[in-house]
């Protein structure tokens, strides 16, 4: 599932590709995605034009200068596709195609997990799927003070609270991993247990995770691909992630024997980390 790197990938490319076009003609060949498509999206954003992308959490959002806004979420293996052309040769699972003035948008979606909706801008965040999240990991208001506030009462460990996306939107496992890791933090702390300095720490490191993948291009490991078909790469610079049985790249004291990246399985999702290193 795109987390917010390779959302943010994919809200950059449709914005580069596509801000200030003009959508002549929208077509749905297939409703049935997670949440229907409505009835009224066709007619909703033929004739508007594009004024702004934006990204929310793990949601890309197109907005239109008539009042509407497209909100996307790509589930297991929705992308999106960007022809110069207009019109374009369709492919299997090609469901919504917008044909525009600087070419056409399409959402492709295999699974079909995937929501392609559209609702009014001005009650975008009181929309039932963005209203219930939390800050945005780059959000100036997500300091120390907010997460302990949001963690003082959890008995989660503290990798189920980054998933948590009613406390931190947008990051997922791969990131959680990654950002544990580079704060030293072991994935099966309680997190009422973690202290300010620890949290300062995360956040940071939070950050730098987030900052990173953005640069790469986000993360491929299955089906992610960016709008232009290339693939992301900071799967090249995972610490942990994926690594299970090999060498640790932080321990490297030969007194101090570590063995290696460890895997578990914390609520049905995989987490990776290093027992010697996180504490």
């Amino acid at each position: 599932m795109p987390e917010l790197p390779e959302v943010e990938t994919i809200k950059e490319s449709m914005r580069k590709a596509l801000d200030g076009a003009v959508i002549e003609s929208a077509k749905v060949y297939n409703r049935s995605l997670r949440c229907p498509i409505p009835d009224v999206f066709e007619n909703a954003v033929v004739g508007a034009k594009i004024i702004k992308f934006y990204r929310i959490a793990k949601y890309a959002v197109m907005e239109l200068d008539n009042g509407y806004s497209v909100i996307w979420h790509f589930g297991m293996s929705g992308k999106i596709k960007i022809n110069n052309e207009r019109n374009p040769i369709l492919e299997k699972h090609d469901h919504v195609v917008m044909n525009t003035t600087k070419g056409s948008l399409i959402y492709n979606d295999p699974r079909r997990f995937g929501v392609v909706t559209i609702c009014q801008t001005e009650n975008i965040f009181t929309n039932p799927l963005l209203c219930h999240l939390g800050l945005d990991p780059f959000d100036e208001n997500l300091n120390v003070n907010y997460l302990k506030g949001k963690l003082r009462e959890k008995k989660i460990s503290i990798k189920q609270a980054l998933l948590d996306q009613a406390i931190i939107s947008g990051i997922g496992n791969i990131y959680a991993s990654e950002a544990l890791y580079l704060a030293r933090i072991s994935p099966l702390r309680e997190s009422l247990t973690i202290t300010q300095k620890e949290l300062k720490d995360l956040i940071e490191a939070i950050r730098e995770v987030l900052n990173k993948a953005i640069k790469a291009g986000g993360s491929t490991l299955h089906d992610y691909r960016k709008p232009d078909g290339d693939i992301g790469y900071f799967q090249l610079q995972h610490a942990v992630y994926g690594k299970e049985g090999q060498k640790c790249p932080n321990c490297l004291f030969p007194d101090k024997p570590c063995k290696g990246i460890q895997k578990l399985v914390q609520s049905g999702r995989s987490t990776y980390y290093c027992p010697h290193l996180q504490k």
